[in-house]
């Protein structure tokens, strides 16, 4: 192989031309593998040194030496001029004018168990309640002794209540949302009003009315002078925020161990408005024909569970309420199944937009 002077200037001069013709990485790539890969005429020259005269050996190897380095600086060079040329070229072409009108598509939406909850709150807030919350996993005595329910009583039967191994522990998913009430009135100074929203968990069977976790909302009021007629005048002004203000609203004979005397709430039916009842001809599914609808139960706090907390049952009195977010939402929006609240599909939510407010 000839590695004259005028030879290896010959070689460089043809890479040189083809770095510069190259008008792409890509094209700047196969001329590099012609004129500096393997078999490349200057990479051929530099192996055929060892074929030379040691006396003429050094002399050729500084000339071919300095030609490789010359065609690596103008490879380089010419690889980046072709870089920020076609980084320029695709910043042009992904160019995205941000001042154009775009539609929005939503993303996902807010549940309406989450929403009602908010706004339930809201209600009582700017009634000047406080919102009060408490663990989900709960001592028995909060969620049942100190509620005046007996260790006889039904609900702490492991078929009703989910409790958490080792069972020596006592402990268990909360039942209900009043443990939060014993744990203020142990916590706070007197007087208090507060509602409970939150979740709750109870071994209930899955169908379209009975999920075996769901939501309450429970409020409670102990101060000095509470009575009956501050608990119905309470739940009125809860009912109307909730279903408008022509709903009405009354209280049935009950009994729960935590209040005394003790009531159901019930709702004025909504859709027949109470005209289906002993009217065979206009029946009512969503009543029953009965006129009314079971909304929560209520009542004034029972003295046992005040003297639990060490309240002085002579000078303070109360009272309670609770009603499932889950069935008020049912009442709201007509929703028929119960599952399709925790099924995760995003059109439920969807459909029931801006419902919750």
């Amino acid at each position: 192989m000839d590695l004259s002077q005028d030879a290896i200037n010959q070689v460089v001069q043809e890479a040189l031309a083809a770095f510069a013709s190259a008008g792409s990485t890509v094209e700047l790539k196969a001329a590099r593998a012609a004129h500096l890969g393997d078999k490349a005429p200057i990479v051929l020259a530099n192996k055929a040194l060892g074929a030379l005269p040691k006396e003429e050996r050094k002399a050729a190897g500084q000339v071919i030496g300095k030609a490789r380095g010359q065609l690596n600086q103008a490879y380089a060079a010419r690889e980046s001029e072709l870089k920020a040329v076609e980084l320029e070229q695709a910043l042009k072409a992904e160019r995205v004018d941000v001042t154009l009108p775009v539609a929005k598509q939503p993303v996902g939406a807010q549940h309406p168990i989450t929403g009602l909850m908010d706004l339930m709150s809201d209600i009582f807030v700017s009634m000047g309640w406080e919102i009060a919350e408490g663990p989900e996993l709960e001592a028995e005595w909060m969620n049942f002794d100190a509620l005046n329910i007996g260790p006889d009583h039904p609900a702490r039967a492991t078929s009703d209540t989910l409790f958490v191994e080792p069972l020596s522990n006592h402990l268990l998913m909360r039942t209900h949302t009043s443990p939060v009430q014993i744990r203020t009135l142990l916590d706070r100074e007197l007087p208090v009003y507060i509602v409970c929203p939150g979740q709750t968990y109870r071994a209930d069977e899955f169908d379209s009315t009975h999920v075996p976790v769901f939501h309450q909302i429970e409020g409670l009021a102990v101060d000095k002078g509470i009575s009956l007629s501050n608990l119905l005048g309470t739940l009125d002004q809860f009912a109307k925020a909730m279903f408008g203000d022509a709903i009405s609203t009354r209280i049935r004979p009950h009994f729960f161990p935590f209040t005394e005397p003790s009531a159901e709430v019930d709702l004025r039916c909504f859709v027949c408005h109470g005209e289906s009842v002993g009217n065979p001809e206009r029946p009512c599914k969503t009543c029953k024909s009965e006129g009314w609808i079971e909304w929560g139960g209520c009542g004034v706090v029972n003295p046992r569970v005040l003297a639990a907390c060490g309240i002085d049952t002579d000078v303070y009195s109360g009272f309670a309420f609770g009603m499932g977010i889950e069935r008020t939402l049912m009442f709201r929006n007509n929703a028929a199944d119960m599952r399709d609240m925790v099924e995760g599909d995003i059109r439920f939510s969807r459909s029931l937009k801006g419902a919750a407010r």
